[in-house]
């Protein structure tokens, strides 16, 4: 074997090739977290498009796709682990993939916390329900949030073959159990005999003049949020057997079950409730108030407890995605020592500790600070997170345009050009409705502030340390789009 491998030096650090495509689908599936976000995110939908949810989900679905074509192509030209880091890096510069690295190491971050929060929230709702847990104190949750991120902490330093199998088990059986109730559910709807007078109807595709075009529309940047995740299978671009095949190929299926399986479930969801607005706004779980009133009441259960495992498997993703960002952040610092460094199982289990250690600081800190509880932290960390990764994605999406249509690396035809603007437009548009008008009361005043202040930090670092700008570009120049 030459001490060449792929245009990396054989001493450098470097992750196992060991991942098949399935089990790169199961990190973007559960970073995503289908099942959860089908049960918490169509209100925030329905609240700005009425009762168009599944239209609205419909063309958020297709702008993620959208912004899949930009990581697609950059996945077909780099592996790396450092997923957007080293895209941005190649394509606008070092400083700039720097910037990018850190911001998605810190989405992931605040989305680990965002999971492990509502892993322990619907953890103890259901432990409560069952009988298990009867009075919980208000700390409660916070309990089985720990043990979430203790566990997400030991599934990422064992070898990823086994962390991102657990993952897509554990989402897979989840979403196993809402299809089912869903099927169940549309069968009712279509013979008639559905509860609280509930019919099957394409009305539910339909906008009303209440709330015009520009609601769904509104009502779209909710369900583009609920794809977040999707791209996660890039950081695995070290460690799958085939990644130029397998990564493009796990993106783009994650990104086309999302569309399809939002769209079916949100569609049944709108339907079931039918003309009670009111129960569908205050649910705390769609999915399973609807199991309990079509099926019957230990499905209310089951669904919370599946729920809280898809919970716990996005977080398991977040801390598994972060810790691979970290490290090849690190790597490129130290050369292979402090969080560059692959543990003998050959996966970055310091990196991993760090990510861990950070969401458990966020956590505490906002406890401690600011009284928050559990439901806080995860509705707080995932404005911040999401906001974050908003800003990336456009990174992401510009650097993709440079690779394929100024400088020409790839033949791809030029009408594809049309593709990642649209991206642009739909990704400018979603911050814009985010951030304007500004939030000038609560918490939410603080969620701009600190979102923006990770990119701010990243530019600080890579403005005061330009040795280290260079070497990031020394190392992209040797890692990726050369055999």
């Amino acid at each position: 074997m030459s001490d060449i491998v792929k245009g990396r030096p054989a001493d450098r650090p470097a992750l196992r090739r060991s991942l098949s495509v399935w089990q790169a689908v199961g990190l973007s599936v559960a970073l995503m977290a289908p099942s959860m976000a089908a049960t918490i995110n169509p209100q925030q939908t329905a609240s700005a498009a009425g009762r168009a949810v599944p239209l609205a989900f419909l063309l958020s679905g297709a702008g993620v796709l959208l912004v899949a074509y930009g990581f697609v192509r950059l996945c077909q030209y780099y592996r790396h682990a450092g997923s957007v880091y080293a895209f941005v890096g190649a394509t606008l510069g070092p400083r700039a993939g720097v910037v990018a690295g850190i911001g998605l190491l810190g989405t992931y971050t605040f989305y680990a916390v965002v999971t492990s929060s509502a892993a322990g929230t619907l953890g103890t709702a259901f432990l409560t329900h069952a009988g298990i847990w009867p009075n919980p104190p208000s700390w409660g949750p916070f309990v089985l949030t720990g043990v979430a991120l203790l566990g997400a902490w030991l599934l990422a330093v064992v070898p990823a073959r086994r962390g991102t199998s657990t993952l897509l088990v554990v989402e897979g059986a989840t979403i196993a159990v809402i299809l089912v109730v869903t099927v169940v559910i549309a069968v009712r709807l279509i013979a008639g005999s559905a509860p609280g007078g509930g019919r099957f109807t394409l009305d539910v595709f339909t906008y009303t003049s209440g709330t015009g075009l520009s609601g769904v529309f509104l009502g779209a940047v909710f369900g583009f949020l609920s794809f977040a995740g999707f791209e996660a299978a890039a950081t695995l671009g070290e460690e799958t057997r085939d990644p130029r095949r397998d990564i493009p190929r796990a993106i783009l299926g994650t990104a086309l079950f999302g569309g399809v399986y939002f769209v079916v479930v949100t569609a049944v969801e709108m339907m079931a409730f039918g003309s009670d607005a009111a129960a569908f706004h205050e649910s705390s779980s769609l999915l399973g108030d609807l199991g309990s009133r079509f099926v019957g009441s230990w499905v209310g259960d089951v669904i919370s407890a599946g729920a809280a495992v898809s919970a716990f498997g996005c977080c398991l993703a977040c801390v598994v995605g972060g810790s691979r960002l970290l490290f090849a952040l690190g790597r490129d610092v130290r050369e292979g020592r402090g969080i560059g460094r692959t543990s003998a199982r050959g996966t970055p289990a310091v990196a991993a500790t760090v990510v861990t250690g950070t969401a458990v600081l966020i956590i505490v800190a906002c406890a401690v600070l600011f009284g928050a509880t559990a439901a806080d932290t995860f509705a707080w960390a995932g404005s911040i997170g999401t906001l974050i990764l908003l800003v990336i994605y456009l990174l992401t999406t510009v650097g993709a345009i440079l690779l394929l249509f100024v400088r020409g690396r790839m033949r791809v035809p030029r009408w594809q050009l049309v593709v990642p603007l649209g991206a642009l437009a739909l990704l400018g548009y979603t911050v814009y409705v985010t951030v304007i008008p500004y939030p000038s009361a609560g918490p939410a005043r603080w969620f701009p502030v600190v979102a923006a202040a990770v990119p701010a930090a990243a530019v600080v670092i890579v403005l005061a340390a330009p040795a280290y700008a260079r070497r990031v570009g020394e190392k992209l120049a040797v890692a990726g789009g050369e055999e």
